[in-house]
C-alpha cells in the first residue's frame, strides 16, 4: 500500500510552557500521535522547534548574554537534550529517528537541496523518522529562516509531501480577533484569497514567526499542490482527530 507522506511542524508555543521551558508532557503526547500515524500508513517527517527552550531550562548563565549569544548557547545545549527526548520517546514504539539540522543556504543551490532530499529519502526508505530543525548554533541574521514555518514549507515541497500540518497554539485563521468570542475559525482558504484583513501581525510568545508567516507559507505550499492545515497543537489528540474526523476537528485548511 502506498504511504501517505506528511510533514508535521511543531512550533515553540506548542512545546514551551509559560516559564519558557520545554513542555515534556506535550512532547510525549505528540510522539504518541505520530507513532499512531505511522501505524496508519503515514510516512512522517517532523519539523520541530524547542531546542532553545530545552537549553534555557537546562542552563543558568552567570552573566548577561545578548539575543544572538542566548540563541546560540541555549540551542547548542538544548538540541542535544531535545533529540535525546525524542529518541527515548520514539524508542518505546520501536521507531528509529534521525536528526537533520539545516540552514537556509542548504536550499539555495540544486546540489545542496538534492543532498538534503536524498538524505531524507534514504531515511524514510529504511523506516527512519527524520526530525528536522534549523541549525540555530550557526544561523544568525541573514542566514536564518523566517521561522520553522518557512523551513517546514520548503521541506514539504522538496520531499513531495501530500500534506503539511502546522501546529500552533491557536485553532487556525480567525475571521476576527481570536480573543473575540464572536470570531470564528475560517475552515477553508481558497487559492489567491486575501487574508490580510483577518491576520494579526503580532508574533508568538516563544517563536520568531506569527500568523502572517504561517499564512504566507501556507499559500505558497498550497499553490504547489500540497494540502496545508493549521491547527492547535495544544489540543488533545489533534493529529489523530485531523486524520480520523477532519470535519469535526477545528482547523484551517489551505486547498
Amino acid at each position: 500500500m502506498l504511504k501517505k507522506r506528511i510533514v508535521i511542524k511543531v512550533g515553540s508555543n506548542v512545546l514551551t510552557r509559560e516559564d519558557g521551558k520545554l513542555d515534556i508532557t506535550r512532547l510525549s503526547s505528540l510522539v504518541d500521535q505520530i507513532a499512531w500515524l505511522r501505524q496508519k500508513n503515514y510516512e512522517v517527517i517532523l519539523v520541530t522547534s524547542g531546542a532553545v527552550a530545552s537549553g534555557r531550562g537546562e542552563l543558568k548563565t552567570n552573566h548577561q548574554l545578548d539575543s544572538v549569544e542566548q540563541r546560540q548557547l541555549f540551542s547548542a545545549v538544548g538540541q542535544v537534550k531535545l533529540i535525546n527526548l525524542y529518541y527515548d520517546l520514539f524508542r518505546e514504539f520501536g521507531i528509529h529517528i534521525g536528526q537533520v539540522l539545516t540552514m537556509k543556504s542548504n536550499f539555495e543551490t540544486e546540489r545542496e537541496s538534492e543532498n538534503q532530499r536524498a538524505c531524507m529519502e534514504v531515511m524514510l526508505e529504511n523506516e527512519v523518522l527524520p526530525i528536522v530543525n534549523e541549525n540555530d548554533t550557526v544561523c544568525v541574521t541573514e542566514l536564518m529562516f523566517t521561522d520553522n514555518d518557512e523551513l517546514s514549507g520548503l521541506i514539504a515541497m522538496m520531499m513531495g509531501a501530500k500534506t503539511l500540518v502546522i501546529l500552533s497554539n491557536i485553532d487556525g485563521i480567525y475571521n476576527g480577533n481570536p480573543n473575540d468570542p464572536e470570531s470564528e475559525v475560517i475552515r477553508k482558504v481558497n487559492p489567491n484569497e486575501d487574508l490580510s484583513k483577518y491576520i494579526s501581525t503580532e508574533k508568538s510568545g516563544h517563536g520568531r514567526g506569527g500568523m502572517v508567516s504561517k499564512c504566507n507559507i501556507a499559500l505558497k505550499v498550497a499553490k504547489a499542490g500540497i494540502k496545508v492545515i493549521i491547527a492547535n497543537g495544544s489540543r488533545d489528540n489533534i493529529l489523530v482527530n485531523l486524520a480520523e474526523k477532519p470535519e469535526e476537528t477545528i482547523h484551517t485548511e489551505f486547498a
